[in-house]
């Protein structure tokens, strides 16, 4: 799939924005703070229905404005398929071939994106929230399901929370009600965990080769993922929700006392290990970028191989971040066959075939213009 064209109103500092790309490497140029890294969030949104940068929707629209508008044509196998996002002070609201969405969770999978800036470097040594969004957002790309079960794990989970405050206070103290809460959470929490076990071993199954790739062999990496309750990979749904089920009756009592929920999806995180050891802890800087890269490319050929079609690549600023053998290996992966986003002040110094026929673009002061 690849974005045919972009159109923005009164996006970030895009009073007004009207752009077309072209089905392989599109490269955005300037320098810092002219709005190129707008662009790509906004491609970024048009998918996702939500920044990777903000999670305050009102920052997305210009200053002054009342509402933000992005709009983009999106070619598929299956044809053309137009999509439109409107960001105001009330909601979003979607469009996909003209037709309102009521859920975004039916708006999200239309169109597939795969993100890689800076802060993913983090996803490695950064904190577990970094790494649960991580997940999150790409099963919610190719499981709308998913999507839906995580926005009814939050209410509940907020629900959950906000009663155990009530009884911490003495507000209340019916516990009948903390158990109805307390199994609804059990319920949707196992089939999250389920959901993210089965995602991570596909990932890993990709990530592998990519990985011992890059290394030229070297090296082996493995996904782990940790829940804060003693679930495991082997489990079916119901061991899972009997694990939870004995977990919570033996910290109910610390969890009225905290006022919170104290296991859950919500706490739990994800390993990486590098021949056997843990990247976080005892990798080189070099073993850290090249497992955030072999995860991110990872996820490309992962989306393909479940939607059966290859989604588009942002790399925002990110070329710069990796040394030329990486650099390379990325360039080469992604070669004819992935529609690619690239903002970068200068490609100076980044000899490639790739970026030498790519479609180059020029970002000042909100305005961006096809170089010739």
């Amino acid at each position: 799939m690849y974005i045919e064209d972009l159109k923005l109103k009164n996006y970030r500092n895009y009073p007004e924005l009207e752009i077309p790309f072209e089905n392989k490497v599109n490269v955005i140029l300037g320098e810092n703070a002219q709005g190129k890294t707008n662009v790509m969030e906004s491609i970024y949104v048009l998918a996702m229905a939500k920044s990777h940068r903000t999670s305050n929707d009102k920052d997305l629209i210009r200053w002054d404005e009342e509402y933000a508008k992005i709009e983009g044509r999106i070619i598929k196998s299956s044809g053309s398929l137009p999509m439109q996002l409107v960001i105001s002070k009330k909601g979003k609201r979607a469009r996909v071939n003209h037709l309102e969405q009521r859920k975004l969770s039916q708006y999200v999978g239309n169109m597939n994106v795969v993100m890689f800036a800076p802060e993913d470097l983090h996803l490695v040594k950064g904190s577990p929230q970094v790494r649960r969004r991580f997940i999150d957002m790409e099963i919610g790309q190719v499981s709308p399901v998913y999507l839906h079960e995580m926005s009814q794990y939050n209410k509940i989970l907020q629900q959950r929370n906000h009663y155990l405050k009530q009884l911490q206070i003495k507000k209340s103290t019916d516990m009948t009600m903390l158990e109805i809460l307390t199994e609804q959470f059990i319920q949707s929490a196992a089939k999250i965990v389920e959901k993210r076990f089965e995602f991570l071993k596909l990932l890993e199954k990709w990530a592998l080769p990519i990985h011992q790739g890059i290394s030229r062999g070297l090296e082996s990496l493995e996904i782990v993922y940790k829940p804060s309750a003693d679930v495991s990979e082997g489990d079916d749904l119901s061991k899972m929700i009997a694990v939870y089920e004995e977990k919570f009756a033996k910290v109910k009592n610390r969890e009225i006392d905290r006022g919170t929920s104290m296991f859950g999806p919500h706490r739990d995180d994800l390993q990486f290990f590098v021949n056997g050891r843990d990247v976080q802890t005892f990798g080189s800087q070099g073993q850290q970028r090249t497992t955030a890269l072999s995860v991110k490319l990872a996820e490309i050929e992962l989306i393909q191989a479940e939607i059966g079609e290859y989604p588009i690549l942002l790399l925002d600023d990110v070329l710069s971040e990796l040394d030329d053998y990486r650099q390379s290996h990325l360039l080469n992966t992604i070669q004819g066959k992935v529609q690619t986003f690239v903002t970068t002040t200068s490609v100076d110094g980044i000899d490639h075939q790739t970026l030498k026929e790519a479609a180059a673009f020029r970002v000042e002061a909100g305005n961006m213009a096809r170089i010739q």
